[in-house]
């Protein structure tokens, strides 16, 4: 079932479950996009087909809030926020070791290798590669990690995953970034969209976005409820 965050013209941010595409081949069969249509059909009462803007994703492994746009202005307009980094991303991992210090800013070059969806940290200024940068706190230990609240200031492939698991401390569950623990499929809500060769869940959700409103310029925001299996194994922070 599709969970509504925020719906404010021509915002509408959703809570994405681990599993599914954002986006995807008309040969996946679900995607977190057709799901938003149906939805907007439903609600607008149309059989046919509806606009829908998607200015950014997360990775099919990761959960939380994923904004979209009813409309082409405010689609052209969200990507410009995303662009310009206006936009505030507040992400909650699990990480298996403690990184140090307990909070700081990461600043690393990334590059993806061609081919395969997978990316390394190298020396900022690689040709080829792009500048990643993030900030993290670390909030306490829980039962089997660390839980860090992160805020990337760009948003490269896997940029999170592979700054931290460079360091040796990878998201839980992240075995394609050195992670020893798994996390089960069945465990942690895992929607099958049919695809081959799919990943695994991994302890990223993405918390919040922060931006301006694309008509009204006032703040908005959308927080998106951690999946359920965090509160199960005790990996929120008390208050």
């Amino acid at each position: 079932m599709l969970e509504i965050l925020l719906d404010d013209s021509p915002c509408l941010a959703v809570n994405k479950p681990a599993g599914l595409l954002t986006q995807g081949p008309p040969s996946v069969g679900l995607t977190l996009e057709i799901m938003v249509k149906q939805y907007l059909r439903e609600l607008l009462q149309k059989s046919g087909n509806v606009y829908l803007g998607v200015p950014h994703r997360l990775d099919r492994a990761v959960s939380g809030v994923v904004i979209f746009s009813r409309n082409s202005k405010g689609a052209a307009r969200l990507a410009e926020l995303f662009r310009d980094r206006r936009v505030t991303k507040t992400y909650w991992a699990i990480l298996e070791r403690c990184p140090e210090p307990l909070e700081g800013t990461l600043i690393d070059g990334i590059q993806k290798l061609e081919g395969v969806a997978y990316a390394e940290l190298v020396p900022v200024g690689t040709p080829e590669s792009k500048e990643g940068r993030l900030s993290y706190r670390v909030i306490g230990e829980v039962p089997g990690g660390w839980f860090v609240e992160v805020r990337p200031e760009t948003g490269r492939f896997h940029q999170i995953r592979v700054q931290f698991g460079g360091r040796g401390c990878p998201v839980v569950g992240d075995v394609l970034y050195g992670a020893t623990s798994a996390i089960d499929v069945e465990e942690a809500g895992w929607i099958d969209d049919g695809s081959e060769a799919a990943p695994t869940p991994i302890a990223l959700h993405s918390r919040k976005l922060e931006l301006p409103h694309p008509v009204r310029f006032e703040p908005i925001s959308a927080v998106a409820p951690a999946p359920r299996y965090w509160t199960e194994r005790k990996w929120l922070p008390e208050g």
